[in-house]
This record gives structure tokens, C-alpha cells and sequence, in this order.
């Protein structure tokens, strides 16, 4: 069940002040210092250019653009900016926060485990996750909330609310555009009320919604801007605006991993100070090293369908096994996956630690922490003491995929649940040790 937290919970408080002192990170240099740095300047910016009818994207699209989202979200942040940036900055720290709880109670609730859960573990995944959630409300960007808003969607379409799931996603989809990745799964396990739903709400949110405020000739004129410059614009050079960043180390997403072991591209590019620094196994030019990331994405999708059981063997195990997959692969699939963005893999990790802590047969739950522990090891070494080699190679990406190891395995050898429904009721009853 979805709760509030409660002052009379140990844990609800720690996350309370969690919140606080990450919430002061934020406000702390704005009102103290000479101002908080990271992405909030430009939110203030993009919702200031709403507020005065300014324009978001210069008119040539090959310009560097500041703002890198569709139109949709500078009208949302326009609203807290009319007050002022400290408003605006405590509005997305509360929004972090609510996100933040959204996404622990709803990753819990979806774990598929009949177990009860304890508060300990139900904390885990937020304590082992505050790397990632610090770089949530210090860098103030929205992933953690597209998060909580893909989960709430798909725990609406587990309760027979498809069109309203829809709604969740499309909005999730106008803010930042890799969650559209979920519509291709929407349409597999035919969930057509829900894919409708994502498609008719993300055109209304794209060119209906704003056209009343910034003007229907306006607004479509700035989202062809922003489809040329950020989704239409790719070569060799880069993507997406941010060249220096495409091939880096910063970048460990399916595409920019293949490219980097395809192709000579020097992942310090980021650092013009820096030296030259290459990791590539074969020297393809840039059009193989695409239909190489074409090949392997096919194999992934390919490989994802074979384990997802058919309609027939669906349970609630294996649906959020199969969603923790799903978030690993909608994670690496954005053409951007810096630092931030495997916060995605929270739902995932919850999955695997309910697997490891509740399931019926010693052997799977210890196959699952020898799984948690070795995407834990290769995790941390984003930390600082190690060099920027290691993120070159993808340790968040190879993170990723043995979760998404971990969780198919256990796809293909489901637990007997009427034999784990008896050992529950011998436990509950006292007669099994």
C-alpha cells in the first residue's frame, strides 16, 4: 500500500532530513552565496523567455541550443519562475522529494513479492541509490522524476487504468524524450488503450497544451527547431547539441559505448586539456559503427522478447522482473546516459533485493546478491578515486546489464509460487524453522 511518511517511523524521518539537507544544497548557495550553480540558472532562464514571450532556440537549428527540452516543460517551469528563482528552485526540490518517496513506495509495492516487507528493507534501495538522488536535486534535473511518473504509470495499467497510464507517459515523454521507448513495449504485450493513450496525450502536450500561451504559429515553429537540432541532427561530430559530450566517457549509453569500441573517437574530447585517449577494438567508419549499434540493439530486443513469458504464465514476479528489465534497457537506449540517468535502475535494484531476501530457493537468492554485488562493485567505480577510464567502458552500462542478467534469469526459472504460498502459511504458523 501507497503511504504518507509518518514522524513516528525512524526511517521516514531519516528520509525527512535526507530531503531537508539535500533541499539546503540547493537553496543554501542562492541565498547565502553567489548562487546556485548546475542546470538551475537555465530552468529560471527557459521559464523567464516563457513569462516575456522570448524565444527558446535560436533560429538556425545548427546553433548550440541552451535549452535542450521541448517547449512543454519551460511552460511548466515558467510558473514557479513568475515568483522568483528561489521559489523555483525549492518547487523542484520538493518535486525531487515527492518523487523520491513516490518511487521507493510504488518500487516496493511492484516488487511482486508476497513477502511482507520490513522497513529496512524497503529503505535499502534509497540508501544504496543517494549517490544518484544527490545528483538529483544538486544538478536539478528531472530524471528521478520521470521515474516516479513512469512507475505511477504502469501501477495505473496494473489496475486496469490504461488510458490514464498513457497520460503519464506521454507527459514523461514531453518533458525528456527517451521514455517514448516504453510505446514499442506498450504495443508487444498489446496494452492498445495505453499506447493510444501515451500517443493522442503526447501530441496534445507537444502542440495543443501550449499552443493557447505561446501561439500555435510560434510554438510549432519552435518545436520544428527543436526536432531538427536535437532529434533530427546526428554525424559523425556528434548529436544532439552536445558534441563534446556524445563519444565522451560522460556518455555510457548503448550508442556512444559502441561507437567508442568501433571506431577511433577520443572519449576525453569533453577536456581539450587533456590527451588523446582511445579504447576502440575495431576502426569502422561512422555509418558501420551505426548498423553495428543497429545489430546489437536487435540482439537485446531479440533476446528481451524470447524471456518475457507469454500472456498464459504472467504473474505479478514476472511482470516486475520484466519491468525491471525494461527500465535497464529504456536507461542504455537513450542516446545521452550520463551519471544521472541510472537512477532509472532503482525499480531493478528493488526487484533483485526483494529476490534476495524473499525467495523461496536458496540458490536464486544467491544468485541475486552475487548479482547486487557485482553491479554494486561496478557502480562505484564512478566514484572520484577512480580514473575516468573506468566510465569510458561503460561500468554503469556493464551495472545495467547484469541486472538485467540477473532478472531475465530469474524470468526463466519462476519460483513455484503454490509451494512458496505453503512455506509462507508453515512460517506464519510457527512450524518451519
Amino acid at each position: 500500500m501507497l503511504r504518507l511518511p509518518s514522524l513516528r517511523a525512524p526511517l521516514d524521518v531519516l528520509f525527512l532530513v535526507c530531503c531537508l539537507i539535500l533541499t539546503a544544497d540547493v537553496l543554501g548557495p542562492e541565498i547565502f552565496g553567489h548562487g546556485k550553480t548546475k542546470d538551475y540558472p537555465l530552468w529560471y532562464w527557459a521559464g523567464q523567455q516563457v513569462l516575456q514571450g522570448g524565444d527558446l532556440y535560436p533560429h538556425d537549428p545548427h546553433t548550440v541550443f541552451a535549452f535542450l527540452y521541448p517547449p512543454l516543460p519551460a511552460m511548466l517551469l515558467a510558473i514557479p519562475a513568475y515568483f522568483g528563482k528561489i521559489p523555483l528552485y525549492l518547487c523542484l526540490s520538493l518535486l525531487n522529494a515527492i518523487a523520491w518517496w513516490m518511487t521507493a513506495q510504488l518500487s516496493n509495492a511492484m516488487s511482486g513479492d508476497s513477502e511482507t516487507t520490513g522497513p529496512w528493507l524497503a529503505a535499502l534501495p534509497s540508501i544504496v541509490m543517494i549517490t544518484f538522488t544527490f545528483d538529483m536535486f544538486d544538478l536539478g534535473q528531472p530524471n528521478l522524476v520521470l521515474l516516479a511518473m513512469m512507475l505511477w504509470g504502469f501501477w495505473l495499467l496494473q489496475h486496469n487504468r490504461p488510458w490514464s497510464s498513457g497520460i503519464l507517459f506521454a507527459l514523461a515523454t514531453a518533458i525528456k524524450v527517451f521514455p517514448i521507448a516504453v510505446l514499442p513495449y506498450l504495443v508487444w504485450r498489446r496494452q492498445w488503450a495505453s499506447a493510444v493513450s501515451t500517443v493522442v496525450f503526447l501530441a496534445a502536450l507537444l502542440i495543443v497544451v501550449p499552443a493557447p500561451i505561446r501561439g500555435y504559429a510560434h510554438n510549432l515553429s519552435e518545436l520544428k527547431t527543436w526536432y531538427r537540432g536535437m532529434v533530427g541532427s546526428s554525424s559523425e561530430a556528434g548529436f544532439g547539441q552536445r558534441d563534446d559530450q556524445n563519444w565522451s566517457w560522460m556518455n555510457q549509453s548503448l550508442i556512444s559505448l559502441t561507437h567508442r569500441l568501433t571506431r577511433p573517437v577520443d572519449y576525453n574530447q569533453d577536456n581539450p586539456n587533456s590527451r588523446p585517449a582511445y579504447m576502440n577494438l575495431l576502426d569502422l567508419d561512422f555509418k558501420a559503427a551505426n548498423w553495428v549499434v543497429l545489430g546489437v540493439a536487435a540482439v537485446i530486443g531479440l533476446g528481451f522478447i524470447t524471456v518475457m513469458p507469454p500472456a498464459s504464465r504472467r504473474t505479478p514476479r514476472s511482470d516486475a522482473e520484466e519491468l525491471g528489465i525494461l527500465f535497464c534497457l529504456m536507461t542504455v537506449a537513450s542516446p545521452l546516459a550520463r551519471q544521472y540517468y541510472f537512477i532509472w535502475l532503482f525499480f531493478p535494484l528493488t526487484v533483485l533485493l526483494h529476490r534476495a531476501a524473499h525467495d523461496i530457493r536458496p540458490a536464486m537468492r544467491k544468485v541475486s546478491w552475487i548479482v547486487l554485488g557485482i553491479s554494486a562493485f561496478l557502480i562505484c567505480l564512478s566514484l572520484p578515486p577512480f580514473p575516468h577510464a573506468w566510465q569510458a567502458y561503460g561500468n554503469n552500462f556493464l551495472a545495467t546489464v547484469v541486472m538485467a542478467a540477473g532478472l531475465a534469469w530469474h524470468l526463466l526459472h519462476p519460483a513455484d509460487e503454490k509451494a512458496g504460498s505453503q512455506v509462507s502459511s508453515l512460517s506464519a504458523a510457527g512450524r518451519v524453522p
